[in-house]
């Protein structure tokens, strides 16, 4: 017989069609289909040797139904994707993780009566709550300086902000302390503003963190510092500390009742195992309050831990000495007739800002202050509970 040129015979079938010696090929076991020789011969098998492809990873899981943790409330820290889980948050009177809710917005947009063409400074910008309701009011030709002293959440809200449609030319963001602001207007030009807002209560940013450290509701470290770049953290402070002066700050900062007796017994113990977390100080102060004391229900020692807290944070950050140059160079920051509205959230400093208006007032810096303080209405504390201590002092600069 002739030979063909692929070297099969006349009359009989051609490899791989079949037939008694050239069985068909078996299908192909991923898709069912039938190989072709040429298949075969392009394709060859994959390098053992060689490096698989990276599977994508997958989101950590959580224990139960819902993630407890900070870092597992995926949903929340993404609110633009996952509106409706952020509407159930904020509905149950929560805030969600990452987020701030903005306390009496309303009162404040009354107090300040932002207008076209007029300059803002939000003074603590925070999540930008605030300065989202003020900036629609300045249009057209105005402008907001949004200040913040914390390198994390600050670069965050400024992109928010920028992603809301306000560009450079209506927000300026400058991180800063608000006791810098005289600085912070002169370096842009400006001799004044016309309506100035500082909320001094802690972000829900930063209370819910915990890697922050100001909860104790989680073990992290003791740091409490509104600035981390910024020494010492409260872990620093608390090893250094006298016994006096801790006694001192526990009452002028959160006006502890338990001050000498939790003063004494921390600075002893301190000296056997230092203070580094946030859970081991919390079973410290309780332990202490057990000892020491007709025994407190749990409810009376967590109050004690937040006023330790709390004292220890504005130790760290000089928040009384920060608030205090603040109020002193504010009439001079202000247009005449501006208007200024600050929020606080203890007595410390409500008794700051209510003694710098009322001293404005009778030197003629102000024109006028509010004698009765503004308070969040029912619904807003039902609504939001972390509103409930805050109270709002305003004050109008002389013409």
């Amino acid at each position: 017989m002739r030979r063909l040129g692929l070297g099969h015979r006349i009359g009989q079938p051609a490899e791989g069609t079949g037939g008694p010696n050239h069985p068909p090929p078996k299908p192909d076991l991923v898709s069912g289909c039938r190989l072709r020789h040429s298949d075969a011969v392009s394709d060859p098998l994959p390098d053992p040797g060689a490096p698989s492809p990276e599977k994508p990873k997958r989101r950590p899981r959580y224990a139960g139904k819902h993630p407890r943790r900070f870092e597992e409330k995926y949903k929340e820290h993404n609110p633009e994707r996952y509106a409706g889980d952020i509407a159930k948050v904020l509905a149950s009177g929560k805030t969600p993780a990452g987020m701030h809710r903005p306390i009496m917005v309303t009162e404040i947009l009354e107090v300040l009566a932002p207008r076209p063409g007029e300059t803002a400074v939000d003074c603590t910008l925070g999540y930008g709550g605030h300065s989202r309701e003020i900036l629609p009011r300045l249009a057209p030709g105005g402008r907001l300086i949004g200040l913040d002293v914390d390198p994390i959440e600050h670069p965050k809200t400024t992109a928010r902000l920028r992603a809301a449609g306000f560009g450079e030319e209506v927000f300026t963001a400058v991180r800063s302390n608000f006791a810098g602001l005289p600085k912070v207007l002169a370096d842009l030009g400006l001799g004044g503003a016309d309506a100035i807002l500082a909320d001094l209560g802690v972000s829900s940013m930063q209370l819910d963190d915990p890697a922050r450290g100001f909860t104790f509701k989680t073990d992290s470290p003791l740091d409490l510092r509104l600035n981390p770049s910024r020494p010492p953290s409260a872990e620093d402070w608390l090893a250094r500390v006298s016994t006096d002066a801790l006694a001192e700050a526990l009452v002028a900062n959160a006006d502890e009742p338990h001050a000498a007796l939790l003063a004494r017994e921390l600075t002893r113990r301190r000296s056997a195992t230092p203070f580094t977390r946030t859970v081991q100080l919390a079973d410290a102060i309780r332990a202490i309050l057990s000892e020491h004391t007709p025994r407190p229900d749990a409810e009376a020692a967590n109050d004690t831990v937040r006023r330790v807290f709390q004292a220890l944070r504005i130790a760290v950050n000089d928040e009384f000495g920060v608030l205090d140059l603040f109020l002193r160079h504010l009439p001079h920051c202000l247009n005449p007739g501006g208007r200024v509205a600050i929020l606080t959230f203890h007595s410390g400093e409500d008794r700051r800002v209510k003694q710098a208006f009322r001293d404005g007032v009778r030197s003629g810096l102000y024109a006028r202050t509010n004698e009765e303080v503004v308070r969040a209405g029912p619904a807003e504390r039902r609504a939001n509970p972390r509103s409930s201590s805050a109270k709002l002092r305003w004050a109008i600069r002389a013409v």
